[in-house]
């Protein structure tokens, strides 16, 4: 096996260096694309309590309703 001439050793080192560039931008894209997720999720749990705030309150309201209906 012949040994690598410089040329090859400088194409290599360039391409390792892209790689380790590619990784650090896929690292830094998935940290920002986890955080999202986190915050569409918290997002999500406080749109599903209001959701379920309102309903109670549309129920109790129904009711009332139908209660003042009977008493009259």
């Amino acid at each position: 096996m012949a040994p690598m001439d410089e040329p090859d050793i400088n194409i290599l080192t360039d391409k390792v260096a892209q790689l380790i560039a590619l990784c650090d931008q896929l690292q830094q894209q998935n940290k920002h694309l986890v955080a999202q997720e986190r915050n569409w999720r918290d997002e999500r749990m406080q749109l599903i309590e209001k959701n379920d705030l309102a309903r109670q309150k549309v129920e109790a309201m129904i009711l009332r309703l139908k209660s003042l209906e009977h008493d009259s």
